[in-house]
């Protein structure tokens, strides 16, 4: 059976069969065999591995019948990270460039998203216009967990303010065919960045802020994976949310929180 792993990660890097050949000093009838499933020598293996940036025991499972199931879940956490904030910017947008099919994203305010991306909403926006699915949940401003949240945090009382600001920052996706902005009233144990079949993942420790919360960078392998787990939780949490403009926000002045509904210049 070919080996879909190899083949992909050669696409993603843009590595074809000649540069293998060349890095592993082998034919390319053996290149060609590779990526039709047979498994190289160890010395190869690593090699391939290296000039794709990937995995051993990504793009080769020690045990194949194991593929969907503990191997790949294992080989799904791509990477780890201490804080939100260590991941680089240009992960980030990579990962919003590189999305065609879906994007989710979930969180409480998400305010760094549009702070550190300028562009991010000129980029939804023609992400929306090639079909890209996209869904945006946000905390309502007003339930109990955003105030619980700011109190645990000790933000004194700004993050209502926060979740209003990323609002107006979006206010220009309202309405967009293929953009859908929704608020949630739930606790929020972790926020979920889809873009594709790869997620960020922050979990959520107590009285931590966001950006130095733990993310794990994870990309879908299988069906019942950690990423399947996620990405079903999104699901489930956005099937109790409520669109943007069906929510009533507070109404106070404009150097308090900024509006939602977009006005006119």
């Amino acid at each position: 059976m070919t080996n879909e792993r190899l083949r992909n990660a050669m696409a993603t890097a843009h590595v074809d069969i000649d540069a293998i050949t060349r890095a592993t000093n082998v034919d390319p009838k053996t290149v060609q065999r590779w990526v039709g499933g047979r498994i190289p020598h160890q010395r190869y293996r690593w090699k391939v591995a290296k000039l794709l940036n990937e995995r051993e025991d990504y793009l080769w499972p020690a045990d194949e019948t194991q593929a969907d199931t503990t191997t790949a879940q294992t080989a799904e956490i791509i990477a780890a990270y201490a804080h939100r904030a260590a991941v680089p910017t240009s992960a980030w947008w990579n990962l919003f460039i590189r999305a065609t099919r879906q994007i989710d994203l979930l969180g409480f305010a998400m305010l760094f998203l549009p702070e550190q991306h300028p562009d991010l909403v000129d980029l939804l926006k023609t992400k929306a216009v090639a079909a890209c699915q996209i869904r945006i949940a946000m905390a309502d401003p007003t339930c109990i967990y955003v105030e619980e949240r700011d109190k645990e945090e000790k933000l004194g009382g700004t993050l209502p303010a926060r979740i209003q600001t990323t609002l107006y920052q979006i206010r220009d996706l309202h309405h967009c065919e293929n953009i859908q902005i929704h608020l949630h009233r739930t606790p929020m144990y972790n926020s979920v960045f889809r873009f594709d079949d790869e997620m960020f993942v922050t979990t959520h420790l107590y009285g931590l802020h966001g950006s130095k919360a733990p993310l794990f960078h994870l990309r879908r392998l299988g069906a019942h994976g950690i990423f399947a787990d996620f990405a079903t939780h999104f699901d489930n949490l956005w099937a109790t949310t409520t669109p943007v403009e069906n929510i009533t926000l507070p109404t106070k002045s404009r150097h308090d929180i900024l509006p939602v509904q977009k006005q006119e210049e």
